[in-house]
This record gives structure tokens, sequence and C-alpha cells, in this order.
């Protein structure tokens, strides 16, 4: 295994959001990933890259140790689950709620629930507390047109503002889980890069607490 780190991120308010956290580290990349089409970026560290991926793949990058270290939203943790990776840091950044939503003139029926939602496996574990059985639907993009169309009772979706479902006739309902980006790392790089790895976590975190 090389002694180099490499650091999975994914474009986006992820990215803006954890630089400061990186700088904090000593770590900068010499090229802006929204400009550049390079997939991996040098940084001023030369034993340090980052590769920016969909920020649905950093924890399977972190899982089979093609990134030693990456920076993951709890929605998209849960939905992986946690093989190969151990989840060290909440970063506080790029919050939002996971949960479900619906038609504002949605009346529950006593059916078995369609739902669309990228999170397949928490929307099946979700509704399964519940005592709710449903049909889950995978969709990539637009959950919102779910239930405008009638593909689907209700979504699963991240939920920021809310201005998106409001400005399509949808509301927020029950409430799954607070999100926010984590700090993830390689069980097997955690024990042969220990000293690099730590030495970068515990100045994230000390910038995380200020």
């Amino acid at each position: 295994m090389s002694k180099n780190i490499t650091i999975a991120l994914s474009k986006g308010r992820i990215f803006k959001e954890t630089l400061p956290l990186l700088e904090a580290a000593g770590i900068t990349p010499k090229d802006d990933p929204e400009k550049s089409r390079k997939l991996i970026l040098d940084t001023n560290q030369d034993d340090v890259k980052l590769v920016i991926i969909r920020a649905t793949d950093v924890p399977t990058y972190v899982q089979y140790g093609a990134a030693d270290i990456g920076v993951a939203g709890k929605d998209v943790l849960m939905e992986h689950g946690g093989d190969g990776l151990y989840e060290l840091v909440d970063l506080h950044i790029a919050k939002c709620k996971l949960m479900t939503a619906g038609m504002v003139d949605y009346k529950p029926h006593g059916g078995r629930l369609r739902v669309a939602t990228k999170f397949v496996n928490v929307a099946r574990q979700y509704f399964a507390e519940q005592g709710q059985q449903v049909e889950v639907i995978k969709l990539y993009g637009s959950m919102e047109l779910g239930p405008i169309v009638g593909l689907s009772d209700l979504i699963v979706d991240v939920v920021d503002t809310g201005n998106t479902l409001k400005a399509n006739g949808l509301k927020p309902m029950d409430h799954i889980a607070d999100v926010s980006s984590r700090l993830i790392v390689n069980k097997a790089s955690l024990k042969v890069k220990h000293d690099r790895i730590q030495q970068m976590v515990e100045q994230m975190k000390k910038a995380v607490n200020k």
C-alpha cells in the first residue's frame, strides 16, 4: 500500500464547505475542480491527492481502498452501510434533513404505498419500522415528479429549504434523519497510515470545533 494519501470528494457544496477544513490541515488543491477537467487533483502537499467523484460513490471508493479518506453525507452513508470504513468526524457541513414528502393534498390510504427515492435501503428500513408495507421505486433525479405524475404516493429525499417541494405542490412530511457530511476513512488505511491520517483528522476536528 502506497504511503500517499488519497481523499475522495464530490463537487459542489460538499467540496466548497470542506476546503476550509482541508486548509486547516495544511492542504490546498492546485486546481479548481469546478474549472479543471482533471479527476485527480494535486495539492500543495506532494503525498496528498484529491479524487473528484460522484457523492454516492465516495463510500465505495473508501470501502475498497481506492481512497484512504472521504467526505460523504450521512444520507449517502446510511444508504451505503458501513462495511470497510470508519465514520470518524461529523464535519457539521452541508446540513439538511432526510424526509418523506407528498402532494400538499396527500391523504393516507390503507393500501400498499409506492415510494420513489434514490435511498432505497433507507426507505425500506424506515417504512418497515413504521409497520407500513411499501413498494420502493428507484429514481436517480427529480424525485418530486413521482407524486405529480402518479408514479408514487410519496418520496424520500433530502430537504434543505423545502422551496423545491413547495414550488412543485409538495410538502415535507415525516423526518427520517438529520444529515451532515462526515469524514470517513478506510479501515486498512487507518492501520497502515495511522500517524499521517490521525494528524490530518485532528487538525480538521479542531477547525470544526472552532
